[in-house]
């Protein structure tokens, strides 16, 4: 791939700029303008960047795709006579051999051209032999399906490189989010959105007494150490009435805060069980960073476990997630639902511009890139036409009815499918794939889903 990708960059020195050239070069000038006014619109260059190293992922990865199909059709003996980054106008490209190689101007994906893909095109007689409908049903096959393999291939590696270079998901020291006013009572009987300062059992917030401020990170009761929410919580429930140290980082400054948490009742589980609790009154600020694994085994376990979650995450959107399509322009839209390609970049931006640690933020633009892969090799693989799937049916039904043919006695050339048969339904399901496209592309502009 890497002398494919070098192909494709590199021009001619030795040709002058046309004014056909200089027009292109206006064009990338205007794009990175316009990023550039986007960056300054928006005031936040960081989710700029992280939309951008989103898009820029997605489009290597489909380019990559194009490759697999590319480098095992060359491998057959079949003819690729073009490979293209994007689509629209040419803005260059450069014969190498058989192969046209270039870049176009809608970077939206790529395309790589083979002879005789479909019985629809002209195939010149001297290149009759390297047609692609020429090849066995198992090569066929192997090169329709490559593009998903490679999907696949880029998602495992994208997961276990990102468990042993940057490590799992792990929660850090909570931090305070949020200080209350005033503390009470909260059993089964009392209403949810009731006021804490009203009502018997009301007493004024430890926290807010002990001087503790939003932003201000726990890092251990007492001296014992705190690494998560729960931690934290585990520490103060069972010391009502009982003067604990908490020691909290403050703009970069330690300092101990001395705080008696106040005697509440709580449902402390699923069976309405109500005891007498410690509590200091804040809202907790859940934080985030990353753990290398121990061991080989272990990394390998990790990313086995991320691998499913994909999976299952993948599964649970077709089989629970449909029905969430038509409250995408709602305020009810489901955060787990359909996004698209801008939908995933803003979630990519708002990473970047959390106040989560770097491996934290990289290990989950990693991730999402990994996602998408393994959804798009998955999705492609759907026996549909357009999709690669549908080629590949086609390619295993023109097969099997052939074997059946010679076991009757037939001995002519593979009988092919009519691809004109197959038009309108082909046209059908590319019409719905580019309705349902912008339809979310639409939702994800004007009704987005965020991570606050």
């Amino acid at each position: 791939m890497t002398g494919l990708v070098s192909q494709v960059a590199r021009t001619s020195g030795s040709d002058a700029p046309t004014p056909e050239g200089r027009r292109k070069a206006g064009v990338g000038l205007l794009v990175v303008l316009a990023l550039v006014v986007l960056a300054v619109v928006t005031d936040n260059v960081i989710y700029v960047v992280g939309f951008l190293v989103f898009t820029l992922g997605l489009l290597v990865s489909v380019v990559l795709h194009e490759a697999g199909h590319f480098l095992t059709a060359r491998a057959y003996g079949m003819k690729a006579t073009q490979f293209f980054v994007g689509f629209g106008p040419t803005l260059f490209s450069r014969r190498r051999g058989e192969t046209e190689y270039g870049v176009k101007a809608v970077p939206a994906g790529g395309f790589v051209k083979i002879v005789g893909m479909t019985p629809l095109e002209d195939v010149d007689p001297e290149d009759e032999h390297r047609a692609f409908y020429r090849s066995t049903t198992g090569r066929k096959v192997v090169v329709l399906a490559a593009g998903s393999f490679v999907h696949f291939v880029i998602a495992a590696l994208l997961v276990v490189g990102s468990v042993f270079v940057l490590g799992v998901a792990s929660e850090r020291e909570p931090a305070v989010g949020a200080v209350a006013q005033c503390v009470a009572d909260s059993t089964a009987d009392t209403p949810p959105d009731a006021d804490p300062c009203t009502g018997p059992g009301t007493a004024e917030a430890p926290a807010l007494r002990a001087g503790l401020q939003p932003g201000d990170v726990i890092t251990a009761v007492d001296g014992a150490p705190v690494r998560s929410n729960a931690d934290l919580r585990d520490a103060l429930q069972p010391r009502a009435g009982e003067r604990v140290v908490l020691s909290v980082e403050r703009g970069g400054e330690r300092r101990e805060v001395p705080v008696t948490p106040a005697a509440v009742s709580r449902v402390v589980d699923e069976d309405g069980t109500v005891e007498r609790v410690g509590t200091i009154g804040i809202g907790v600020q859940t934080r985030f960073g990353t753990e290398r694994p121990d061991s080989l085994g272990d990394g390998l376990s990790e990313s086995a476990e991320i691998g499913r979650q994909f999976a299952e995450g993948i599964q649970r959107t077709f089989t629970e997630k449909l029905g969430s399509i038509t409250t995408l322009y709602s305020d009810d839209r489901d955060p787990e639902g359909f996004i698209g390609v801008v939908g995933a970049g803003r979630i990519s931006g708002e990473i970047l511009e959390s106040e989560e640690t770097g491996t934290f933020k990289a290990l989950n633009m990693v991730l999402i890139v990994a996602s998408l892969n393994l959804f798009v090799g998955l999705f492609n693989l759907l026996p549909l036409l357009p999709l690669d799937g549908g080629h590949v049916a086609v390619a295993v039904y023109e097969g099997a009815r052939h074997r059946l043919r010679r076991l009757r006695g037939y001995r002519g050339d593979v009988q092919r499918v009519d691809y004109q048969k197959l038009l309108p339904l082909t046209y059908g399901v590319a019409a719905t794939f580019a309705v349902l496209t912008l339809f979310i592309l639409g939702a994800d502009i004007v009704n987005p889903v965020t991570l606050s």
